[in-house]
């Protein structure tokens, strides 16, 4: 089958398409799955630059992947919630790059009806970035403030999108064709952070999500209240900042697993989510795809997909 691997850190020239094994069921509980989607995400172009070396190594050469959707083709013995033939996210973690992936039950879903594969591969990634976050490390409450740093962007709209159903007052910052898209989302309030200053604007927000880290990151304590979050999924923001600005601050690594998502899929279940895809390349065509989401700027999802 094809699949796509490096085999030495570095940038986008190192990927290249194989012709490897297929994978089969090794335990019970293995779940095949005929891949038709795959989700782009940052942390690919981490991992494949070596920066999560010490965090997440690989094995080379190593096929990259976190999130995909696709039809199950066969399943383990001990499989009880799925069957040949079902629709299903699966949570890959790695190896999504290719035709076929192997992944554990646990970390299938059904996939959401009236939803393409690229939308269904679009929104794990996203999802349970969003609720880690929003709920689990900033425990947002119905009526509070957040400001959403990337309000259009592929976890920022998640993001803006979740706090929004959970009655939040959402602040959104975006830029071009960006602003309509985070206005779409339901967010209350938009702003252009090329042209307008978000720190002279804002004051009193419970939760600040960063998804851009730098030298915007450290604005971001001024819009906060005393007892405010500010939680990045970049970098760790400074402590010494924290602790001027009377505030809490992290950063949160994202769980992805499937009870992470649940309250995502139940809001794309009653229309209350909506995926975007921003862009579709061929699984040849990773190494592109995996450039036009470094170069930045991009609203939704970046997403490949298997012929």
């Amino acid at each position: 089958m094809k699949a796509i691997q490096y085999r030495t850190y570095g940038s986008s020239d190192v990927i290249e398409e194989v012709e490897v094994s297929m994978p089969s069921i090794q335990s019970e509980k293995d779940v095949l799955i005929q891949v038709k989607s795959i989700g782009v995400n940052p942390i690919d172009m981490k991992i494949r630059m070596g920066f999560m070396k010490s965090a997440r190594p690989v094995q080379m050469p190593f096929t990259p992947g976190g999130e995909a959707a696709g039809i199950i083709v066969a399943v383990g013995d001990g499989v009880s919630s799925f069957k040949v033939g079902d629709q299903v996210i699966a949570l890959t973690k790695t190896n999504g790059y290719a035709e076929y992936v192997t992944v554990k039950e646990d970390f299938v879903l059904p996939m959401p009806e009236g939803l393409s594969f690229g939308e269904a591969a679009s929104i794990g990634v996203n999802i349970g970035t969003a609720q880690s976050v929003l709920f689990t490390a900033g425990q947002l409450e119905k009526g509070q403030k957040v400001l959403i740093q990337g309000g259009a962007g592929a976890a920022g709209g998640a993001m803006v999108q979740l706090a929004k159903a959970a009655g939040a007052y959402v602040i959104a910052t975006a830029s071009g064709k960006g602003l309509e898209l985070a206005k779409s989302f339901g967010a209350d309030l938009v702003i252009d952070y090329k042209s307008q200053d978000v720190a002279s604007m804002i004051r009193g927000v419970d939760l600040v999500a960063d998804t851009a880290g730098g030298q915007a990151q450290e604005k971001l304590f001024e819009v906060l209240k005393p007892g405010g979050k500010l939680l990045s999924i970049v970098v760790p923001p400074s402590q010494q900042l924290a602790e001027q600005y009377k505030v809490k601050a992290g950063f949160v690594a994202s769980d992805i697993s499937a009870k992470t998502l649940q309250n995502g899929l139940e809001l794309i279940k009653f229309g209350k989510f909506k995926p975007v895809v921003s862009k579709t390349f061929k699984l040849e065509e990773a190494a592109k795809a995996q450039d036009f989401l470094t170069a930045g700027g991009v609203n939704g999802k970046v997403i490949l997909t298997v012929d």
